[in-house]
């Protein structure tokens, strides 16, 4: 097909948007290792995640067969408010660049909570519901997760605790003001309302906080009290689940108008984005029916696949969640609070986990500042203001756009720009202040954390 027939901005109809989830894990020759019970080292059962989880989840973060899984009515509904996401052709991207590649990204960001993270929010609260709780507790970095579920929990009336990580809750008022708008309870974490808060905050005082310590309070106020259940969101199975929805339309999309993208990109922090983006491609790789290059992207400063160990780990910092083998610097781990980009988490999904450990994917680290540059040039030619999560992505896309203009190859790039970033005006100011730094931890750093490994039968 000509180029001049492939529009700006590829939409599929309403009826167009996906009715089933993809689970990937149907396809994969090695499946990601079980959850572990930290107490017993045994593959956690259902019954055990159901104190945590709500029933209906946990069997979707259990399934590794059933390919397709039905998309209830009502989220399908909910799902049309924002869904089908625009797949835009980056044509003014790539006259600036003067690069025979042809680039294409699939913008998550046209809603409120401004991010992808809003398809599995709708999901875990509609389960919830469902399941007759009175409400849900969750942590968040740099705020899109806790601003989506709380816009879920709105939309169906259940109460929402969110524990948003210090250094992001002080960093980014507005995005924590959008959520308490939205109704949720907002606190940032460490905190003194839980025991694991107050012993983390009696050891480390002067905590900037991460996501595993967020975790960890937000699990310890689920199971704690009766009518709550905790909810996610990235690195579990059904979240990836839930995002595959993402994937699934960029294919239909491009397969309206016969393309066939030769490298797929997307950040990687917990993997949410990624897994879901790349799951109908990665399938056709792993049915050997096609090949993709694909590319996890993730900060120099919190470099789980890069330079991190494949074992088991706890999610958390309190060490209280059960045990997911991935990519891992050791849940002690925490980013400089001079970080900006997000993607802060110290693991990665164990599917994608896997997937990269068995050659599928490759991944690569960059540093902020060459982030916020890529973010801040997309933004002056595309006319949309990135978050900086989505600009490690962007960060790439330019990068191997720009090898094809050195080697003339005419290369189909995709990536997922996951989201906006007008609630990260802090870090951008910071970036055109020449006030932002690139702390990269050190291989002692990452060594003492991984060090605290928990102790596992056959890992070493």
């Amino acid at each position: 097909m000509s180029e001049n027939k492939i529009p700006y901005k590829i939409y599929l109809s309403e009826n167009e948007i996906p009715k089933k989830w993809y689970n990937l894990r149907a396809d994969m020759k090695n499946k990601p290792a079980p959850l572990l019970n930290p107490g017993t080292g045994q593959p956690l059962t259902a019954e055990e995640m159901s104190g945590i989880f709500c029933e209906e989840l946990v069997k979707q973060e259990l399934d590794n067969d059933t390919k397709y899984v039905d998309i209830p009515q009502e989220i399908q509904d909910f799902y049309k408010m924002y869904r089908p996401a625009p797949l835009v052709r980056a044509y003014c991207l790539e006259k600036a660049l003067g690069t025979p590649a042809k680039i294409y990204y699939k913008f998550e960001g046209n809603n409120t909570s401004g991010s992808h993270k809003l398809n599995s929010a709708i999901a875990q609260a509609y389960y919830a519901k469902n399941q007759g709780l009175k409400g849900v507790t969750t942590e968040t970095g740099a705020g899109q997760w806790g601003t989506a579920l709380s816009m879920a929990c709105a939309y169906l009336g259940l109460d929402c605790k969110v524990y948003m990580v210090k250094v992001s809750y002080e960093q980014k008022p507005f995005r924590r003001e959008v959520m308490r708008t939205y109704g949720a309870e907002v606190t940032p974490s460490p905190s003194m309302t839980t025991d694991v808060g107050k012993k983390l905050l009696a050891e480390y005082p002067d905590t900037t906080g991460s996501l595993g310590c967020a975790i960890s309070e937000a699990v310890e106020v689920a199971v704690k009290n009766p009518g709550y259940r905790y909810v996610l969101g990235s690195v579990l199975n059904q979240v990836l689940l839930h995002q595959s929805v993402i994937g699934l339309e960029t294919k239909a999309a491009l397969d309206k108008y016969g393309v066939e993208p030769d490298i797929i990109i997307g950040c990687a922090g917990g993997g949410s984005n990624l897994g879901g983006l790349i799951a109908p491609f990665m399938g056709e790789k792993l049915r050997g029916e096609k090949d993709y290059r694909i590319i996890a992207v993730e900060p120099a400063s919190c470099p789980s696949f890069t330079r991190g160990t494949f074992a088991y780990d706890f999610c958390d910092t309190g060490m209280i969640c059960p045990l997911a083998k991935m990519y891992t610097l050791g849940s002690s781990f925490i980013p400089s609070a001079n970080h900006a980009g997000g993607l802060r988490f110290h693991g990665m999904s164990s599917i994608l986990s896997q997937l990269y450990h068995d050659g599928y994917m490759e991944a690569t680290s960059v540093e902020q500042n060459d982030v916020f540059e890529a973010a801040e040039q997309f933004a002056r030619v595309e006319g949309i203001l990135p978050a900086p999560e989505s600009s490690h992505a962007i960060r790439v896309a330019i990068d191997e756009a720009l090898k094809c203009k050195e080697t003339g190859e005419e290369k189909t790039i995709v990536f997922g720009l996951t989201g906006t970033g007008y609630f990260d005006l802090v870090a951008y100011e910071k970036f055109n202040n020449g006030e932002m730094t690139d702390v990269i931890p050190t291989d002692e750093d990452i060594a003492a954390s991984v060090a605290k490994l928990p102790k596992v039968p056959g890992q070493e």
